[in-house]
């Protein structure tokens, strides 16, 4: 049996099961406390603290419940992921995006420059929206367009995949503004929200350029001998039915700029206000509501229009919602089963005697390795960042380095794990085999790897916090 038809276990199974291991773990793991203390406002763990204690052991009841409180300690985090994804629900039934988009691809006929930079422009903008709003699944509907375009033009079905997923994923990795990763991460790491917003640009223009650089390279290699393409087979045919419609579908209408414009201007008035105003969770989920309320009026979208769209939105990261709660109830059971700090020793104890430039590549590994088992960005920060935010106090690495080491683990990763849902739904609507997308996307996955040890870099020499 190929890995791509191993049948995975659901994500809520995973967590689930971590769980019930977190609870099995409380009869095995000693009990142990560090003693902690608050430096500029933030709790962290003092080191050298660390004594053992008495055990907690869970019981099936504490299991039973440890859900509904994990739902109850993430509520503030879960109602900003839902009214987010409400917002973005009501700009995607805007057309906006999808509008500019094909306006775009329209212009290719006219103009060769632009040909050439189709897929740099493409790709970045894609690449932004990964940074600022946590586009993932959003690219599953592109990629109906970018494939009989990337064929129109001589490439293959991979590129046409590659510009819409890759272009995604390397902003998802490299987030500036990213509420679902960075911001989450943020708000259980006690940092403030959005912060070292510098250093994660020239993480997510060093992630972009290579991504796109990549592509090319590869895009002008199957122009130059479209047999080397590992879906040559595959395209044949879909050139045979290749159609590309641009007709009134392009119209990039006044109300569609006035939508972006609208999404724009808000993505800036966040950057002022998370720095010059300290907004948090509540002032940037205001913020939301303000920029969903404008684009619907904008964009001509009735109230009840509004509403169905909003609720579709939010309803699509329902499960997400869920995820963080379920995540933040293996953290109850642990924290009641008094084993939390006896982890965080065992774990800054294996890594104490390295450099801190070790110690955040290795925090980086074990992220990607994470990564494979909880392929959500969310859900993933909410199960880890408890643990490695204060095991970075432990072993001399920042807490913004910590989440760096999370969010690369976490983006890079996604491009090419057969658990990740989004990963499996573009290649099927591509018609491209698991297999034959890995063995294309391996060797950018090593050059992200080797690009994130050196990224981390910089951060541990500056004291980046």
């Amino acid at each position: 049996m190929t890995l791509s038809r191993m049948r995975v276990p659901n994500t809520f199974i995973i967590l689930c099961s971590i769980i019930l291991l977190a609870a099995v773990l409380t009869w095995i793991i000693p009990g142990g406390h560090y003693e902690r203390e608050t430096v500029n406002g933030r709790e962290q763990v003092v080191a050298e603290s660390f004594t053992y204690q008495d055990n907690n052991p869970q019981s099936v009841g504490d299991i039973l419940i440890a859900p509904i409180r994990g739902i109850v300690h993430a509520s503030e985090i879960i109602g900003f992921v839902l009214i987010v994804g409400g917002i973005f629900g009501i700009l995607q039934k805007s057309g906006a995006v999808e509008a500019s988009l094909r306006y775009t691809i329209s212009l290719h006929h006219k103009s060769k420059l632009i040909r050439i930079l189709l897929i740099p422009i493409f790709m970045t903008l894609f690449s932004l929206g990964g940074s600022t709003f946590g586009m993932s699944e959003e690219t599953i509907p592109f990629v109906l367009i970018f494939v009989p375009l990337a064929l129109a033009l001589g490439y293959d079905s991979i590129v046409g995949v590659a510009i819409p997923y890759i272009g995604a994923g390397v902003g998802f990795a490299g987030a500036m503004l990213n509420p679902f990763t960075v911001g989450i991460a943020h708000g259980i790491a006690g940092l403030p929200m959005f912060s070292g917003s510098g250093y994660r640009f020239i993480v997510w223009s060093a992630s972009t350029v290579t991504g796109i650089l990549f592509v090319m390279i590869y895009a002008a290699r199957i122009k130059k001998n479209p047999s080397l393409s590992p879906a040559f087979a595959i395209d044949q045919k879909k050139r045979e039915d290749l159609t590309l419609d641009t007709g009134e579908q392009a119209a990039f209408t006044v109300r569609h700029k006035l939508s972006l414009l609208t999404f724009a201007l808000g993505m800036i008035a966040l950057v002022i206000g998370v720095k010059m105003w300290g907004w948090y969770i509540e002032e940037i989920a205001a913020l939301f509501i303000a920029i969903g309320l404008i684009v619907a009026v904008v964009s001509g979208m009735g109230a009840d229009q509004s509403t169905d769209a909003f609720i579709s939105g939010a309803k699509d990261l329902v499960a997400t919602a869920l995820m963080i709660g379920l995540a933040r109830a293996i953290l109850i059971i642990a924290q009641q089963g008094n084993i939390i700090d006896t982890m965080l020793f065992a774990l800054s104890s294996s890594i104490d005697n390295f450099h801190p430039i070790i110690s955040a590549q290795l925090m980086f590994l074990v992220q990607t390795v994470i990564n494979f088992f909880v392929p959500s960005g969310s859900g993933q920060a909410a199960l880890t960042m408890p643990i490695m935010a204060p095991l970075a106090d432990l072993v001399g690495v920042t807490r913004q380095t910590a989440v760096l080491a999370y969010q690369m683990g976490d983006g890079f990763g996604n491009l090419i794990i057969p658990t990740s849902g989004v990963t499996m739904g573009v290649l099927t609507l591509a018609k491209i085999p698991w297999e034959k997308w890995a063995k294309w996307i391996l060797p950018l996955e090593l050059i992200f790897l080797v690009l994130g040890f050196i990224l981390l870099i910089p951060p541990i020499l500056t004291g980046w916090s």
